[in-house]
């Protein structure tokens, strides 16, 4: 795959750079996708497992779960479409990455400049105090605070918001940017998804990878299907060219 040269000239001309980012990046690294075919919400119910009132009923059985989904992450390692993201920095002024992830492999693969709109499963806060832990220890497989409070993951959970900062913050670097890529995404999620229409109606040029077709290819500028641990790197290489 090689861009023809009016995308390229478009793509070397920006100053801000955005990467929006989902679950499909993460499947590269072996992380199970909540959606598709073999996603993790397939297997379980998500109102058993991803809402507060399922915490508080049986802190134990979510707790199993997310130090299983831990211990997949803690193994992962960033793939070649994290690392090329991390390395856009060097050719651009601005390089913003806005993730729905919650795997931490964006800061591990050197990406500074990072977004977290669904939290990061390695910090944790007790829902009394709000004290953040990043080390947890637990008593009966249910860690508790000092306070004495229960201890959760900070991810956001159905029926809840987004943190203010981290959508806030999202919402002006799509508003700012001038070129906004879509990355592994199914663009459903809302309000994550009104992020790409916010950058579109703000000027930006929309660059879709995904494996297949979504709701947004059409909306795209410009998409190419397949992975992003193959085209990423691609893409630099032609910008470098």
């Amino acid at each position: 795959m090689h861009l023809d040269k009016t995308v390229i000239d478009r793509l070397k001309t920006s100053k801000h750079v955005v990467f929006f980012t989902g679950a499909g990046i993460s499947a590269e690294s072996g992380i199970p996708t909540f959606r598709g075919e073999g996603g993790i919400w397939n297997k379980l119910k998500p109102e058993e497992l991803a809402n507060f009132n399922a915490f508080i009923k049986n802190p134990k059985m979510v707790w199993e779960w997310y130090n299983y989904r831990r211990k997949i992450i803690a193994e992962s390692v960033p793939n070649a479409g994290h690392i090329a993201i991390a390395e856009f920095q060097k050719y651009f002024p601005k390089v913003t990455v806005i993730t729905q992830n919650i795997d931490n492999l964006h800061k591990r693969a050197g990406s500074r400049d990072i977004f977290e709109l669904h939290g990061n499963i390695e910090r944790n806060y007790c829902i009394k105090c709000s004290t953040f832990y990043n080390e947890i220890e637990a008593t009966d497989g249910i860690p508790k605070c000092r306070c004495g409070g229960l201890i959760r993951p900070d991810v956001v959970w159905f029926g809840e918001y987004l943190p203010d900062d981290q959508f806030n913050g999202s919402e002006k670097a799509a508003s700012e940017c001038d070129l906004f890529f879509v990355v592994g995404t199914s663009a459903v999620v809302y309000p994550a998804a009104s992020l790409i229409y916010t950058a579109k109606q703000h000027g930006a040029y929309i660059f879709e990878i995904n494996i297949t077709e979504t709701e947004i290819s059409s909306f795209a500028h410009k998409t190419i299907h397949g992975k992003a641990g193959d085209l990423l790197p691609q893409i630099l290489s032609d910008i470098k060219s």
